[in-house]
């Protein structure tokens, strides 16, 4: 049978990387998140802090010039470029669930690629971070907006697609339902996809 790599895009505390990672465990599949962080600095030499700051950023028009004086291509696209290599060897090698990164679209040509974008109402997403991070984070509703509006910017960059659209996707849920039954409604869909496809 042929590899499954299941992409998961998330609007900012509506619990998608849990989702993933118990979906992943439901499914026996290997489970990918900041561990591309590791993989990405082996692969180009940077920092993994340093990748861990670039990874949601797109290139701005400042630093796209200091660094096309230098090299060939701005510092965010050669992060961008060995995430994305990481991200096509992994899903060759093993069936997996990835979080974020825009893997979605790089796998985009891959018909083994369930692509999945999960969102929330945003007063559950302001409980769930209140929950996850056990600490105060100052105005919540402002974190979560500012940490979308970055992932957006980042996605919509690289890709040229606009993120959270439907149609760059297989499936848009609302995990606001709970993790348990998300993760139950992810399951059947991804067993159903490798059903009709494998």
């Amino acid at each position: 049978m042929r590899k499954i790599a299941v992409t998961i895009a998330r609007e900012y505390g509506s619990g998608g990387r849990i989702i993933g990672r118990d979906l992943a465990d439901e499914l026996g599949f290997a489970f990918y998140d900041k561990e591309l962080i590791s993989l990405a600095a082996a692969e180009s030499g940077f920092h993994e802090d340093f990748i861990k700051t670039m990874e949601n950023r797109k290139a701005s028009g400042f630093l796209y010039n200091i660094y096309m004086t230098y090299n060939e291509l701005p510092i965010q696209e050669q992060v961008f470029i060995a995430q994305s290599n990481i991200i096509k060897d992994i899903a060759e090698r093993e069936s997996c669930v990835i979080i974020g990164r825009c893997a979605d679209y790089v796998l985009s040509g891959t018909e083994s690629c369930v692509r999945i974008f999960i969102h929330a109402p945003l007063e559950w997403r302001i409980e769930m971070v209140r929950d996850q991070y056990k600490e105060g984070l100052g105005d919540l509703r402002c974190c979560i907006r500012r940490q979308d509006k970055d992932r957006a910017a980042y996605y919509n960059f690289f890709t040229q697609q606009k993120w959270g659209h439907a149609q760059n996707y297989h499936l848009c849920i609302d995990s606001s339902v709970g993790i348990a039954p998300s993760v139950e409604l992810l399951k059947k869909y991804v067993e159903e996809f490798a059903g009709q496809n494998f």
